[in-house]
């Protein structure tokens, strides 16, 4: 894929330098996120989308940020790139996107930031492109925002980047509109709007939710060639953790607004430390269960606006009765750090072993 710029020689964003100068200075984290959190008005009083929320996102690596609906997982990415209304929209904390704050900061700074330094991939690509706009036009769109080259340079290295992203005769569907393509074919060129500039992070909201399994696979197995060629970190949002199994080096999993268990995802899908991690798993369909009930997390999640007492997980767990007192109700635990470098939001004292032994009854609650 041929392009006319020179690494070193693309400022990053205006006053910070260029990208080999980011990374030098910050190492191999591009994103770092402490104490955020999210709070926006509704009818029934302010939704705590986000509370106290810190991670890391490091290139060449994938983030999964796991959670059910409502868990404050789309919030959160919004945020990285300002998506959201400022006169109604309370965002305390840092958000630091190599080595720029952005909380608080202005239009003209997000707008450059959007696509060169950060780019989404939204779940819904034919919600995402304009009906009205061919595809290789929006795309060459995107490029010359932050490029101040020529309309045909443009839409040649928007015929590239869907010629990379696998689309067949991209010079011809590159002349098509969005409802031309097929599912699969809008999503790719989602991923070639996001990845046109050469972000730094690519976010990829429920990248494959719409697809069937075999275009899923194919989706996954692009973003994965294309992040190691382009050596990109990777946010995948998502629900899904047979996905999560299969793309992820590191997992973050939110309940209620709050991350509830950090770690890499290896450890943390082998030997998950939180009751509700620990319920994602069981809730998921395996050959290992020959034939038994999965067990499903019962009740449903809380209401962001009226959360309940001290754990927020704590009306749907079947473990509480093993922390001593009415801490769960009354406590809010921190996210604390084990001896192996996980840390998880939880009042057991060991996890992992309390964990291994299942509820002794159903609890009535």
């Amino acid at each position: 894929m041929s392009d006319t710029r020179t690494e070193t020689s693309v400022p990053v964003l205006p006053g910070v330098g260029t990208r080999e100068d980011v990374l030098a200075h910050e190492g191999d984290v591009v994103l770092k996120v402490d104490h955020l959190t999210v709070r926006f008005p509704s009818d029934e009083g302010p939704v705590n989308a986000v509370q106290d929320l810190s991670y890391e996102a490091r290139l060449g690596r994938t983030l999964a940020i796991v959670g059910e609906s409502g868990s404050g997982k789309s919030v959160s990415s919004m945020t990285l790139l300002g998506l959201h209304n400022p006169k109604r929209t309370e965002i305390s904390g840092s958000i630091k996107l190599a080595g720029q704050e952005i909380v608080g900061a202005d239009e003209a700074t997000m707008r450059r930031l959007r696509s060169q330094t950060v780019a989404m991939v939204f779940q819904d690509p034919l919600s995402s492109l304009h009906p009205f706009y061919k595809v290789g036009r929006q795309i060459a769109e995107a490029y010359r925002a932050h490029h101040d080259v020529s309309k045909a340079i443009a839409q040649k290295r928007a015929v590239e980047m869907l010629d990379r992203v696998g689309i067949p005769n991209p010079q011809r569907r590159a002349n098509q509109y969005p409802h031309e393509f097929s599912g699969g074919m809008r999503q790719r060129a989602m991923i070639a709007l996001g990845l046109v500039n050469d972000p730094q992070l690519l976010v990829a909201d429920e990248p494959t939710t719409a697809l069937d399994v075999t275009v899923q696979a194919q989706i996954l197995d692009l973003i994965g060639d294309l992040q190691k060629e382009f050596g990109s970190a990777v946010i995948l949002i998502t629900h899904d953790l047979a996905v999560v199994a299969e793309v992820a080096d590191d997992i973050l999993v939110m309940y209620a607004g709050r991350a509830v268990e950090r770690g890499t995802c290896r450890e943390v899908l082998a030997r998950p430390d939180h009751p509700y991690t620990m319920g994602l798993l069981q809730s998921v369909p395996s050959a290992s269960l020959d034939g038994q009930e999965l067990r499903a997390i019962r009740g449903t999640p809380p209401s962001l606006v009226h959360l309940p007492s001290g754990c927020s997980f704590n009306p749907r767990c079947d473990y509480r009765d093993r922390v001593p007192g009415d801490r769960c109700t009354t406590e809010l635990p921190e996210l604390r750090r084990l001896p192996d470098g996980r840390q998880v939001r939880c009042h057991l004292d060991d996890p992992q072993a309390q964990l291994l032994v299942p509820p002794t009854q159903e609890d009535p609650r």
